[in-house]
């Protein structure tokens, strides 16, 4: 079986958490809209399984993955059907609706992330709402970001110090990685302090480029650098 993730092909954004969990199953799977035009792939395949008139069930935006007849769209929704066929999620039905539970919680983050840069509309640039976001992006980094990552500091220290849940890793480590990693990109002074005071959080996103198979991907020309069409992105003067 080779998955068919869709999703933009110049930023990681919310299609990462999925491409981390796939790269470290070693999971086959196709990049679809970073493919060729030539062969049937890129940006215009995604707007065809996007728009097509014929399927019941579309997604609204991309990440959206499928998996044989499976379609599914949603970055928390994907990973709750990929996780048990990945490896990546505990053996009780408690353990994955816990693993799914810090993966929303993970996906409330990233989103007031991107609205630090965009807190009046989608459709605005950055530069029409600056002064609004140099405000959202100030009680981000004084009041949400320690907020989160103690959060995530207690879960881990709760259960073994190590991982998010149970005793192995599963997707919901592999995106704290991430969203620690965007953090770091955006916010790279504030986070930095806060991560001072939950070292459980920061030897997790440490230890996660040792895994073998997400180390070479993160080394691979398939990990789209940061940059400022993404979520995360670094703006000095929302650093403070």
């Amino acid at each position: 079986m080779v998955y068919e993730l869709y999703y933009w092909p110049t930023i990681q954004g919310r299609g990462e958490f999925v491409r981390l969990a796939l790269e470290e199953a070693g999971a086959a799977y196709v990049d679809v809209a970073r493919g060729s035009e030539a062969d049937g792939a890129g940006l215009p395949a995604m707007s065809r399984v996007l728009q097509d008139p014929d399927n019941p069930r579309p997604a609204y935006a991309p990440p959206f993955l499928r998996d044989g007849d499976v379609v599914v769209g949603q970055t928390a929704a994907i990973l709750l059907h990929l996780g048990p066929r990945l490896g990546l999620a505990g053996d009780s039905e408690a353990d994955r609706i816990w693993t799914h539970q810090i993966q929303l919680t993970i996906a409330d983050v990233v989103s007031e992330a991107h609205d630090t840069h965009h807190p009046v509309a989608i459709g605005l640039t950055y530069e029409d709402q600056k002064t609004e976001a140099l405000r959202r992006a100030k009680a981000f980094r004084e009041e949400r970001i320690p907020e989160f990552l103690a959060w995530f500091e207690h879960v881990l220290t709760r259960n073994d110090g190590t991982h998010l849940v149970g005793a192995a890793l599963s997707y919901a480590d592999l995106s704290l990685f991430q969203l620690v990693a965007g953090l770091l990109y955006a916010f790279p002074k504030a986070t930095g302090a806060v991560l001072r005071d939950n070292p459980r959080v920061a030897a997790l996103h440490g230890a996660i480029p040792e895994r073998p198979r997400i180390g070479a991907y993160l080394a691979s020309p398939r990990r789209i650098p940061f940059n400022e069409q993404g979520i995360f992105r670094r703006y000095p003067e929302l650093d403070g």
